[in-house]
């Protein structure tokens, strides 16, 4: 019955360990500058993407503009 206890205590702790882990490094994290974010190729790639849809516009995969 000792050993079992000691199995429970022990994986409470690790557990308990890795939870405390990951709350520190979630509360510590720095957001990263917009300023990087803008000089990334694949963002400037999104934002000079065609903007006509490449198949029929049928209301559900293109939806058809009015205006």
């Amino acid at each position: 019955m000792k050993f079992e206890t000691f199995m429970l205590h022990s994986l409470f702790v690790a557990c308990f360990a890795v939870c405390a882990l990951i709350m520190g490094a979630m509360l510590n994290t720095n957001p990263q500058n917009l300023q990087h974010g803008i000089a990334n190729p694949v963002a400037s790639a999104l934002l000079t993407a065609p903007t006509s849809c490449a198949m029929r516009p049928d209301g559900v995969v293109c939806p058809t503009l009015h205006g």
